[in-house]
This record gives C-alpha cells, sequence and structure tokens, in this order.
C-alpha cells in the first residue's frame, strides 16, 4: 500500500511558476508504547523477538521490561536521559521499552562506543546512567556504583553482563527537552557529539505510515539490522512491536558480507528489512536471491546508485531522512515491473511522508521554483523537539518563509542537502551544501575529525579531506601537523583517534605535513590538499609497504590489489592488517565479493578480521582452494 501522493502548493516568483512546496497527506500522532501494550493483551502468546534459537512471546517481553523499569524506577526519574551501550538483541529491545514505560529517554550509544566518546557525552549531558556490559563503560562509569539488571544474556550479540552504572564523578548539565522518547547523537563539528531528542508523537506517525505501506501484521518477521547508535533501528524495533510482529535481531556479520545477508534473511524468514545502502547495492549487481519471504525492503543513509532490477521480488524503497526528522520523510517506491526497473541511475528520494512539507529553499530560505537547484528544508510532525543545545536548535530549526504562508507550519529544520523537486512534487538528491559528507552511510563533518586529532598533544592541527574514487565513494584523509618536537606514526595517530570517533569517521589514511597551502583569503586551500594527496596516493610514507607483487603469490597479488583499490591506498603491503590501514565494514563487503568472483571461496568477514594481515587472508583463501587428497 502507497501513500498518497503529495498535495502540491502553487505559488509564483512570475505568473504560472509553481514552488517547491509539497505536503504529505494528513496524519494525527497515536501513541507507541500503548500499542505495544494492547498487543501483549490482544496477543500475549505471539512471538515478539526470534533471537537466535530463543522465541519471547509478547508476555515474556512485557513481563521482563517491567522487571527491568521496576529495577530502574528508585534511581532513573521521567525525563532522565539513560545511555543504553547494548547491541542488537532481545536485551536491547527489553530496555528499550522499559525506559519507555519509565518516562526515561532512551539515548543508543552502539555496544561498543569509544571511551573518550562516551566520557564527553556524559560530561556534556545530564545522563542519570549507562546500561551496559561493565567492560565497554567509561573510566567514570566502570569505578562508580553498578546495579545489576535483569536482562536476557542469550541470543545473537547478547551481552555476558548488564549492569546499570552510575557515575562517580559530577553529571553534564544538558537534559532532553520535555515530552522526549529517545535521543541521538550526530556529528558535531566541534569535536563533540550533538544530541537531538526526539517525540513519541513524531515517531509514532512515522511509525503508522510505516505498517501502513509494508502491511506489517501478526505472522510477519521484521529485522533488527541498523546499528544501534544509528536512529532508523527505532524504526525497525517499534515498527514490529506496534504491529503484532516479530522482531529479528541480526548477527554482527550481517553488516559486513551482502551474501551472509541475503542467507540471513533467508534462513529467519525475514519479510520486511532495513538496511543500509552500501550494504544492499552489492545485492543489486547480481541475480536476485531467490526462496527469500521479503516483501519489502528500505535502504537509506547514503545515496543509490542505480535502480533494483525486474528479478528483485521486493519493493525497493529509497528512503531519505535526517535523524532530525525522525528517521524517515521522504521515500520513492521501486517495483519489478517499474519501466525504469534496472536503469543505472540514481532513483529519487521520492515524495513526502503524511505529516510531513518539504521545501526547496535559496540561501535567504525562500522557495524556489519547480526544477531549480536549493536546500532542502523539512516541516510538520516529523520534526524533532530540537537539540539538546538550545542555540544550535535556533540556529537549525528556522521560521517558515512569509510567502506563501504555510498553513500549520511553525518551524523548518535546514537539512543542509541540497536536491531539487520535479513538477510532479518528487525530490532528487544532489548533495551536501557544507562540508559534511556520507562516509558508509552516515553523516560526518570532518571538522569534528579534526578536533579528535587536535585532541592529541602530538598534533597541532588537522585538516581533513574527502577523496572520492571513480563509482563516488568516499574516503576520508587526515593531514596532520604534528606539535613542535614531536614524532608519531600515521598508525599511532589513527588508534588515538579511533578511541574519539565512530568507524566511518575514522580516516582511511593520515598524512603528515609540514603545512597547508592557502588559498587567495589565506584559508586553508583544500582542493590544493585534495590534488597533493592524490598526487601522494594519500599514504604517509610511513605506512608505504615495500613487498614486491612480483614475489607474491596470485592469491595474494589479487588480496592486495583489491584492497589498495578500494582504499585508494597504493602503499598498503601484504604485512598490513585490514582494519589498520582503514578498512570499514562497506568495504569488507566489497572485498568479500571481489575476492568470490575471481576464486569461487566465499570467506566470511570474520575470516578477514581475524587474520592478522592480509598475507594470512590470502593463505586462508588458498587452503580453501586447494582440494584435499582423498582419506586425508
Amino acid at each position: 500500500m502507497n501513500h498518497t501522493p503529495p498535495v502540491p502548493d502553487a505559488g509564483s516568483t512570475t505568473p504560472g511558476t509553481m514552488l517547491s512546496i509539497a505536503h504529505g497527506p494528513a496524519a494525527e500522532p497515536t501513541r507507541v508504547l500503548a500499542r505495544f501494550e494492547e498487543w501483549t493483551r490482544r496477543a500475549p502468546r505471539s512471538a515478539a523477538v526470534i533471537d537466535g534459537a530463543r522465541t519471547w512471546t509478547y508476555q515474556e517481553l512485557d513481563t521482563a521490561a517491567a522487571d527491568v523499569a521496576a529495577a530502574l524506577r528508585d534511581r532513573v526519574r521521567p525525563g532522565d536521559l539513560v545511555g543504553v551501550c547494548l547491541d542488537r538483541s532481545t536485551a536491547l529491545v527489553v530496555t528499550a521499552v522499559a525506559l519507555a514505560r519509565l518516562g526515561a529517554v532512551y539515548l543508543p550509544l552502539g555496544p561498543r562506543p569509544g571511551e573518550r566518546r562516551t566520557q564527553a557525552v556524559t560530561e556534556d549531558l545530564d545522563v542519570a546512567c549507562l546500561i551496559g556490559d561493565p567492560g565497554v563503560l567509561p573510566e567514570g562509569h566502570r569505578t562508580g556504583e553498578h546495579f545489576p539488571l535483569p536482562l536476557p544474556t542469550d541470543g545473537v550479540n547478547a551481552p555476558s553482563a548488564v549492569v546499570a552504572a552510575f557515575a562517580a564523578s559530577g553529571r553534564g548539565t544538558r537534559r532532553a527537552p520535555e515530552g522526549a522518547l529517545y535521543a541521538v547523537l550526530t556529528s558535531g563539528s566541534t569535536g563533540r557529539p550533538k544530541a537531538v531528542a526526539v517525540a513519541e508523537a513524531s515517531l509514532s506517525v512515522a511509525l503508522d505510515w510505516y505498517r501502513a505501506e509494508t502491511g506489517l501484521a501478526p505472522g510477519d518477521r521484521q529485522s533488527l539490522l541498523i546499528g544501534v547508535a544509528f536512529d532508523p533501528h527505532l524504526l525497525e524495533l517499534w515498527a514490529a512491536l506496534t504491529s503484532g510482529a516479530a522482531l529479528v535481531p541480526a548477527p554482527d556479520d550481517t553488516r559486513w558480507d551482502a551474501q551472509v545477508l541475503t542467507d540471513w534473511w533467508r534462513d529467519t524468514q525475514v519479510t520486511v528489512s532495513v538496511a543500509a545502502t552500501p550494504t544492499v547495492e552489492p545485492l543489486l549487481d547480481r541475480p536476485w536471491p531467490t526462496g527469500l519471504r521479503l516483501r519489502h525492503l528500505f535502504v537509506g543513509g547514503d545515496r543509490m546508485r542505480r535502480r533494483p532490477g525486474p528479478d528483485v521480488t521486493a519493493t525497493v524503497h529509497n528512503a531519505y531522512g535526517p535523524a532530525e526528522a525522525t528517521v524517515v520523510t521522504t521515500t520513492h517506491a521501486m517495483r519489478s515491473t517499474d519501466a525504469q526497473a534496472g536503469e543505472q541511475s540514481p532513483p529519487p528520494i521520492g515524495t513526502p511522508l503524511p505529516g510531513v512539507t518539504v521545501v526547496v529553499t535559496d540561501h535567504d530560505g525562500r522557495p524556489v521554483a519547480r526544477g531549480q537547484d536549493g536546500e532542502l528544508r523539512i516541516g510538520g510532525h516529523c520534526l524533532a523537539l530540537g537539540y539538546l543545545d538550545p542555540e544550535l536548535t535556533a540556529h537549525r530549526f528556522t521560521a517558515p518563509p512569509e510567502e506563501p504562508a504555510l498553513p500549520a507550519i511553525d518551524r523548518l529544520y535546514r537539512t543542509g542537502d541540497r536536491v531539487r523537486m520535479g513538477a510532479d512534487g518528487c525530490l532528487e538528491f544532489l548533495g551536501r551544501l557544507d562540508d559534511q559528507v556520507k562516509i558508509s552511510g552516515v553523516r560526518i563533518e570532518p571538522a569534528e575529525v579534526e578536533a579528535a586529532f587536535e585532541q592529541d598533544p602530538r598534533v597541532r592541527s588537522a585538516v581533513v579531506t574527502v577523496l572520492r574514487d571513480s563509482s563516488g565513494h568516499a574516503r576520508l584523509v587526515a593531514h596532520v601537523r604534528p606539535a613542535d618536537g614531536t614524532e608519531s606514526g600515521a598508525g599511532d595517530l589513527i588508534a588515538a583517534v579511533r578511541a574519539w570517533l565512530p568507524e566511518q569517521a575514522v580516516p582511511a589514511a593520515v598524512r603528515i605535513v609540514d603545512g597547508y597551502p592557502l588559498d587567495a583569503n589565506g584559508k586553508v586551500d583544500r582542493i590544493a590538499l585534495v590534488a597533493q594527496a592524490q598526487a601522494h596516493g594519500a599514504v604517509p610514507e610511513a605506512v608505504v609497504g615495500t613487498d614486491d607483487l612480483t614475489d607474491a603469490s596470485p592469491t595474494e597479488q589479487l588480496v592486495l590489489t583489491a584492497v589498495r583499490d578500494l582504499l585508494g591506498r597504493p602503499g598498503t603491503g601484504l604485512d598490513d592488517n585490514f582494519t589498520d590501514v582503514g578498512g570499514t565494514s562497506v568495504v569488507a563487503a566489497r572485498l568479500l565479493v571481489v575476492v568470490e568472483r575471481a576464486t569461487g571461496v566465499r570467506p566470511r568477514a570474520r575470516d578477514l578480521l581475524r587474520s592478522t594481515d592480509l598475507r594470512a587472508f590470502a593463505a586462508l583463501l588458498d587452503q580453501r582452494r586447494t582440494p584435499h587428497p582423498a582419506g586425508a
């Protein structure tokens, strides 16, 4: 079921000109937690979570959440921020329901948050406690009071033990605004992440649309696949629990390997799924897998570069939406019967969801004519309450234009994204207006990465630029000017910033420089820096490989050439570790596809990650290719 087309607003700068304004169908907020409780009453024995070999019914899940809420009630008050350091698991689902029941604000940090990053969050924000395995908590919470929680410890990605950890030191000052259901971190230019808070009403509108669009109902299985630090996992989690469907947490391998993902879809009989664009794209380059029950696949986080082919049996939705506008605000549905199926061209990001208004504006916030480029601004029920920093909220959430009037719209969120609206109200994504960049589907501000480097006393200054390969994939390069009298290698600097940054924000390479080229205005000439990085292969001398490919085995040559090409680092050597030279989950997925096509061997992501270096990974491939003698 598709939502009805957006209602266009006719306005004009000249007679007959239609402005770039579109409204989704009307919508009214509902309740989220109440819908889950309704399903618990209606179908208490229905499957709520299928976590590996263990199935939790709605009644069991409700009871477990009540137990956790009771354990926290004396220490966690309504409106308190609670940082959650758990992975996709039943324990995460129980925690989300328990915090909603308490009226606390769910702040997902992911299962392995960088210690310094987490410390910065707890210093800035008034976080009542952190929930997670004691071993992943920052020092201030490792030494504070620990309160064991009765959370499940079985299933995929399950924690071995879970505590509510209360810091021994003081807490930050910023609290969530009244009425917040959850808050998520987004990239911040100061080097410290910024948090945006979302109300239950805003999430409810997105959930109502999602259920109508997919027909999600009892008997369906909804994936829990997106990384917990990112807000789309909340759409997955609550969509299942508010529809009577079963939620299926995904093992970690599924986000690294497209083949593993499709096998998991098939084995678990998932019918509706949400996945990051870079994870899905390799699937669209090969015949669509058979035997899937998957009806709907929502793809987002990065620009799609092609349309699904006519053999794709699921409806694929190209979804767009910043965290500041509650996960998803526009979508474009693609089916195998479409005339444009299989075209090697980016699909549009579509039309607005119910309750969403989209406006394409010029620099001064005035709507532009249809067909003209401009900045996308978003309004309506979808908008977040704002950042936990009031000044930042005032800067990014602005008043709507005076002309033409937008009824019931009192503010618009400035996305910083450049788009174009067609005559039919459909939006085409064109890129960013500012320095933000998407890396593996995650918005990254280079300034945040620069600030992370500059926390290191060995670094005088850092400038981060973006390099793109021929297919348009982006990677970060840090140009670091060392502090006087210090010596440090690129590897040491990369290791230090990992504690501050999410995986996608860690640069693929570090260049040690004496200074920076300047433009005519005396500012750093980033274009010249990019040219320098390209000329030098974006690899510092300290990590240039010394191996000779002529002495490498055919498999070693295959692996090394593929890694160098995917990372854009021609100096990578066989003795380098994949993650140490900038390998990420998305690069790993692409590497595994290359290896399988060339060798017929389908390695798993864990084979790559557990290898000490690329030479060992190549040896493992050779071992699997070599037939064993009879009787061996």
